[in-house]
């Protein structure tokens, strides 16, 4: 059976290309290899791309036709364009014979025939383009430069055939492009089209806009381009011009921007950095040497998260990132959030950006970046002033407050001055950082803002709430003209939703070769760099984690020391999130634990305020939090307590925080097993399991983590043994959740609970409860859930521990070759496996064909239709 199963893959395979060969005509006898022209039987376009590359998928509709043509000297000569003519004219209709013919009198057509050859004449767009001169051509193909350099990657070969077709560029120069392409730098070919194009003239620009036009159906980010030209109406040019002299600034105000410019600059230029690899608190670093640039998007995925943020976000990361990012998402620069073709506005009112990202991605980050480049004169000369602000430091602000003094109790000097900066709010930039931490609330959709004077804030004198000084900035109410940047988590990106913003951005944080570019920074040793790093990327539940900056410093702080000290033994590095925490917290111990009489006592206080602040979504605590739980203020002289806790001492107060949330979760789940008095942890458990908004999962998945031996031990070492009964009572727990759950599949909400339960099996690394629970199992199904690649990892970790599955249903599961190559240690054990409705492609269906070789398998019927 299973040969008989491996045979019928293999000639599936075989079939598809035969299927594909058979796909195209056959070429000329007197024809060579160059460029195939295809026609959509749905639009009658023409797509030119090389031969055996495609130049885009189109799945809107199927290529009728592919003739051979190739560049030589033979190819424009009358007879060539004839052979050309002869060969297409009866399946291309009549645009294309008038091209030929134009090209075979030696014409070029007019930019009118150009812009109605296969495209609707009546659209805007080409009306647009057609209108252009050939000066505002230039100036639009500059500005979208950037964007169309993204969007035209996945196509460029395709870009370059036509435009060599139209004998805008040499056989020679259409080769570079293709080698680029061939050798994988597509990012290098679309740029080296750019430039030819740029350098060639007005013709060889139509041309290219024209290609656009025709292939913006099947290419996202050129359709998003294009469909933002008709918003901005019939002359977007004053648009275009926005900011243009903006730098210039009285020569009476020189002196405060350059005393201004260097105090940001200061402020700025370094990086504290917390270690717990050595006695020090804390290292400072320059910001550009340790900064590593993020993967920042011009769009915000979704504004609402029910499922814990930071979970969601890592989980799917890595696969959502390679569906989407080279094919409809456009990453944009730091210096690209205002006065770019990102920015969607109007008017001159002003421009507002929101930048969105989840806890520890680097949105302070990189606002620091932005004022420091701009100290330094690296990005925006058209702002004369930056002003910076935090959200927690203005949570201390309780009095009403005008523009004039927040700006003068952050930068004194500007003194009486103010007043001549209010004339030009065009060279102003304000930037509010962590919008989530804000304690008052700002409601863009409430009119009562607009119409009734105690919550209006129309001039910078005006005494006000801060949330009425912020509101009116973004809403261009206050100095019009000026723009505005925030930052914020995606929890409360949604209070946004109603304020007038030009540019929408999300932080993905690291992408592909930015992880080992960071873990390179961060240690000065490369070999431990590498060493680390190698044993993240070889583990699927770590690697996925470190697509955010903090959690690779979490993990490189956790497992630096592994690759340090030579006494420590590989096979004990950290495989679950729990394990990596312990031992973040045992490295703390380790360093500090002396510095206090009782740790143990103490991470019990500290615990059980974090739970607290879990259960209220609470991540800002005060003086009056810590002494309600009897933790004193000054015990922060200790490194222990600075290493758990940092205190910020702003201007206004002082304030604590976990370095990072999951830091937070983590300490309130230890907080249970060392109580000596505990309540029914089953109670507990149940109770924060029943929370459906997901504020307790990580916290869930880290308590039955630390029911594990594994994770236990290293903090037992300092904080003497947990507590036995808690233990118990957690295994309990578990075990009676997977019993309860594991017929429960109907519906979508059972199959996610269920799944959610194999991530606390997964975390516990206890086999003898998971075979105990699952062992028996016969039949799982998780039929049309999305599974992510660890949930496949964690759900190849249950099966393995399994007897035998009779019947796996993962069909329409959205799961990918990456997913597929999780799971492939757990296949074969399966008599009934199916697949159906997944992405697998080619890659997908060698892994099962693999599986079926292996001499335990198991299966007996395989049910694998891709989509």
């Amino acid at each position: 059976m299973e040969a008989s199963l491996a045979s019928s893959l293999d000639k599936m395979e075989d079939r598809q290309a035969n299927i594909m060969e058979k796909w195209r005509l056959r070429q000329p006898p007197s024809w060579s290899d160059g460029v195939e022209v295809a026609t959509n039987c749905q639009t009658g376009s023409i797509r030119f791309h090389q031969k055996g590359r495609s130049l885009f998928s189109n799945k809107r509709g199927m290529f009728e036709l592919k003739s051979i043509l190739r560049f030589d000297s033979s190819f424009h000569t009358e007879g060539g364009v004839q052979n050309l003519t002869s060969q297409v004219h009866q399946n291309l209709g009549t645009s294309v014979t008038a091209l030929a013919e134009a090209s075979n009198r030696g014409e070029n057509p007019t930019p009118s025939t150009r812009m109605t050859m296969d495209t609707d004449p009546n659209t805007a767009i080409t009306e647009f383009l057609t209108n252009c001169d050939d000066y505002q051509l230039f100036q639009l193909t500059k500005f979208y430069r950037d964007r169309l350099e993204q969007a035209i990657e996945e196509v460029v070969d395709g870009v370059s055939s036509l435009l060599t077709y139209e004998r805008h560029f040499s056989g020679q120069e259409h080769r570079k492009v293709i080698d680029l392409v061939e050798k994988g730098n597509r990012a290098d070919s679309s740029k080296l089209v750019l430039n030819l194009v740029m350098e060639k003239g007005s013709r060889a620009r139509r041309v290219m806009w024209e290609s656009f036009v025709k292939m913006h159906h099947v290419v996202p980010k050129l359709d998003k381009i294009l469909k933002e030209m008709q918003e901005l109406g019939p002359d977007p040019f004053d648009y275009m011009n926005i900011g243009r002299g903006l730098s210039e600034i009285p020569s009476h105000l020189k002196d405060v921007q350059q005393k201004h410019k260097e105090t940001l600059r200061v402020q700025t230029e370094t990086l504290r950095v917390n270690t717990i690899l050595t006695k020090e608190k804390v290292k400072i670093f320059q910001l550009v040497t340790l900064y590593t640039e993020l993967t920042v998007i011009s769009t915000v995925r979704d504004r609402t998260l029910v499922e814990h943020e930071l979970l969601a976000r890592g989980r799917d990361h890595e696969e959502w990132r390679k569906k989407h990012l080279r094919r409809e998402l456009e990453k944009i620069r730091t210096d690209q959030l205002f006065q770019s073709s990102f920015s969607r506005r109007k008017s001159k009112s002003g421009s507002s950006a929101a930048v969105s990202g989840v806890a520890g991605i680097g949105k302070t980050t990189m606002v620091q970046k932005i004022v420091h480049d701009w100290a330094t004169g690296k990005v925006y000369p058209h702002f004369q002033f930056v002003f910076s602000f935090r959200f927690r430091d203005l949570n201390a602000i309780i009095c009403r407050i005008n523009l004039r003094n927040l700006i003068l109790d952050l930068y004194p000097y500007f003194g009486n001055i103010l007043g001549e900066l209010w004339k030009n709010p065009e060279g102003l930039l304000f930037t509010f950082d962590g919008l989530d931490e804000f304690k008052d609330s700002i409601n863009f959709a409430d009119n009562r803002r607009n119409t009734e004077p105690q919550y209006m804030c129309t001039d910078p004198e005006d005494w006000c709430e801060v949330s009425d000084i912020v509101y009116s900035l973004l809403q261009h109410k206050l100095l019009p003209g000026c723009s505005v940047l925030v930052t914020s988590r995606p929890t409360a990106l949604h209070l946004l939703e109603k304020a007038e913003i030009s540019v929408w951005a999300e932080i993905l944080g690291f992408v592909g070769e930015e992880r080992k570019e960071y873990f390179n920074k961060f240690f000065e040793d490369q070999s431990v760099a590498a060493a680390v790093f190698n044993h993240v990327e070889e583990n699927e539940i770590l690697y996925t984690m470190c697509y955010n900056p903090s959690y690779c410093w979490i993990l490189g702080l956790s497992l630096g020391p592994f690759f340090t000290q030579r006494e420590r033994k590989q096979q004990r590095v950290p495989k679950t999130i729990t394990q990596l925490y312990s031992y973040y917290i045992y490295n703390i111990l380790k360093n500090h634990g002396r510095e206090i009489e009782s740790p143990r006592d103490v991470l019990l206080k500290i615990g059980e305020m974090a739970f607290t602040g879990v259960s209220k979504k609470k991540i800002v605590f005060r003086n009056g939090d810590l002494i309600k739980y009897n933790l004193q203020p000054s015990q922060f002289l200790s490194g222990f307590m600075m290493e758990l806790l940092e205190r910020d001492d702003s201007a206004q107060s002082v304030v604590y925080t976990f370095p990072h949330l999951t830091i937070q979760e983590f300490v309130a789940a230890l907080a249970q097993f060392l109580s000596p008095y505990p309540g029914n942890i089953r109670k507990l458990l149940s109770e924060a399991h029943n929370k459906e908004d997901g504020r307790f999962e990580i916290f869930l998945r880290f308590v039955v983590g630390l029911s594990s031996s594994q994770s236990a031990r290293p903090l037992e070492e300092f904080l003497g043994p947990f507590l036995h009964q808690t233990i118990c009572g957690v295994i309990d727990w578990v075990k009676e959740k997977v019993e309860g759950q594991i017929g429960k599949t109907e519906r979508e909400t059972g199959k996610r609970n269920l799944l959610n339960t194999f991530h606390y099996l997964f975390e516990s690394q206890n086999k003898t409860l998971a075979r105990v629970t699952v062992g028996s199992v016969e039949t799982l199904t998780f039929h049309g859930l999305g599974l992510t690649p660890i949930d496949c990892a964690v759900l190849s970790h249950v099966i393995g521990l399994c007897d035998t599955i009779k019947h796996l249903n993962l069909g329409g599961c959205s799961i990918r070759c990456e997913g597929l190559q999780r799971l492939r240690s757990a296949l074969h054990k399966c008599q009934v496996l199916r697949l159906a409705g997944n992405q697998l492609e080619d890659s997908g269906v060698k892994l099962l064909s693999a599986a079926l070789r292996n001499p335990d398998c198991k299966i007996q019927t395989l049910d694998f239709l891709c989509q």
